[in-house]
């Protein structure tokens, strides 16, 4: 989490510093719309995270394998692999990852994200950048 501290540089001038106050956090988002990853992105990164972005379930896939995440937030509709093919899979490797899902469509009832899927959080879309913040910061409690 990162906490902005502004310093008198002189009695005209406040110079805005960002400090980086907990170690930093490594995000994958999954998000085929250009719009919505980049802004995810921009949002979390300005916020302290590392995040990296696969613009489809397939590219997150090989994302996951490719470094460790300490959270994937992913959307649902995608080509190639589903965000909930995503997560099946993730599930069935046994990764122990929290997994947001961020998605306009919702396609199985909430007995059954819990069950199956074991979702951390829902993120229905749209979402601001503040609600995109807050759900990542209670799911990783930041």
């Amino acid at each position: 989490m990162r906490s902005l501290l502004k310093v008198a540089w002189d009695k005209a001038t406040v110079v805005p510093i960002r400090v980086q106050t907990n170690p930093c956090q490594r995000i994958l988002v999954v998000e085929d719309e250009t719009d919505i990853r980049q802004l995810s992105t921009q949002v979390l990164a300005r916020a302290g995270f590392a995040v990296d972005a696969a613009e489809d379930g397939l590219a997150g896939w090989e994302a996951l394998h490719a470094k460790n995440y300490h959270l994937l937030i992913t959307d649902h509709d995608m080509p190639r692999l589903t965000g909930l093919e995503l997560v099946k899979r993730l599930r069935s490797a046994r990764m122990a990852l929290p997994v947001i899902l961020a998605s306009g469509t919702l396609p199985m009832q909430q007995s059954q994200w819990d069950q199956e899927l074991q979702l951390a959080a829902i993120l229905p879309k749209p979402f601001s950048p503040d609600q995109l913040l807050g759900t990542v910061k209670e799911v990783l409690r930041v």
